[in-house]
């Protein structure tokens, strides 16, 4: 058999059979620190796909960092056929400053591809794109809610993409949901340069959420079983398939006020039922919160103060030929096309 080559990234050659951690330069802050992007490597002996893990796309979605953290301690990974790319923060700024955005107030995943002599944001996604996504064949990119809102664990896939549909299987979140591409997405310029981006959703902003940290470290470990780079042995199973659904709405507030809320996500809620209470700071005037149709609540606002017209309740509509009966809630738990992804 001929031996395996040495993987090449950033001037680095990684033998097979070995990790590291390698650094792409991205920029100097003005008091002339310089911003990378670390990208540790593990290449295995055996060839097999490669893939990437990103996080903190959005910089205060940090589950998505401890997902990865967790990953690369996974005794799943000795032995390892193919390479795996992982990339716990992308957006450095915003990770530094606890917010979404860059210093230039762009969204990193809206602006791919991105160029190399555009804004701050166009030159990262350039370099994370270049650099690290086209280098591979497969890739699972980790988000959570806003601050102050949550989301169930939900996987989000290109719709009619058979091959993302199995691989989602696999990964065992609660819900798929299919759902459309963003104009300067990463999913959306990944996928058309022919590399499939899986989205996993999960918790909430600037927190961490014992439940769908286990959930993605265990879906990432079952997806790299389905695709040959590791033994399934000992990945954690949900003892319940996954509710696949192919469109989902938000609820929002009738008017302004205090919301009492009655459901949380991970409930199925049928069409008509109440959600929550909205009244006045008096208490003079009730006005309740009811779900339009039938459907599983994926996300949630936490906010008890609201503003008419704001979106409170997420929930995803089961395909039909789901079969759903009850809610997932076995597995730990914790998307309007309208939430920024």
């Amino acid at each position: 058999m001929t031996p395996r080559g040495a993987f090449q990234i950033a001037g680095r050659d990684i033998a097979p059979g070995t990790r590291s951690t390698v650094e792409l330069p991205v920029s100097v802050l003005s008091d002339h620190t310089p911003v990378t992007i670390s990208v540790h490597v593990v290449h295995g002996r055996r060839p097999g796909p490669v893939i990437f893990v990103s996080a903190a796309i959005h910089g205060d979605e940090v589950i998505g960092v401890e997902i990865v953290r967790r990953l690369l301690k996974a005794p799943q990974l000795k032995g390892m056929a193919g390479t795996l790319l992982a990339v716990p923060i992308v957006n450095t700024f915003g990770f530094l400053n606890q917010s979404r955005y860059l210093p230039d107030r762009r969204d990193l995943n809206r602006v791919f591809p991105g160029s190399a002599s555009g804004s701050l944001a166009a030159r990262l996604a350039h370099i994370f794109l270049t650099q690290v996504v086209l280098r591979c064949s497969f890739g699972i990119d980790l988000h959570s809610a806003a601050v102050q809102r949550s989301n169930l664990p939900q996987l989000r896939l290109t719709p009619g993409n058979p091959r993302l549909l199995d691989l989602a299987r696999a990964f065992g979140a609660p819900v798929i949901l299919q759902s459309k591409l963003r104009e300067g997405s990463l999913r959306l310029v990944a996928e058309a340069s022919g590399v499939d981006v899986l989205l996993y959703e999960a918790g909430e902003g600037l927190r961490f959420d014992e439940g769908a940290a286990r959930t993605g470290v265990a879906g990432i470990l079952s997806v790299m079983a389905a695709l040959g780079m590791i033994p399934a042995r000992g990945i954690p199973r949900p003892t319940v398939p996954p509710v696949t659904c192919n469109r989902s709405y938000w609820v929002r507030a009738p008017a302004g006020g205090l919301i009492r809320t009655h459901r949380t996500i991970g409930d199925l809620v049928e069409g008509g039922a109440l959600l929550g209470t909205v009244s006045d700071p008096f208490g003079l005037v009730d006005v309740p919160l009811a779900a339009p149709e039938t459907g599983i609540i994926i996300g949630r606002s936490h906010l008890p103060i609201v503003n008419e017209g704001d979106a409170l309740f997420h929930i995803a509509v089961p395909d039909r030929t789901s079969g759903l009966i009850a809610p997932p809630l076995d597995t730990p738990a914790l998307l309007d096309e309208d939430e920024i992804i």
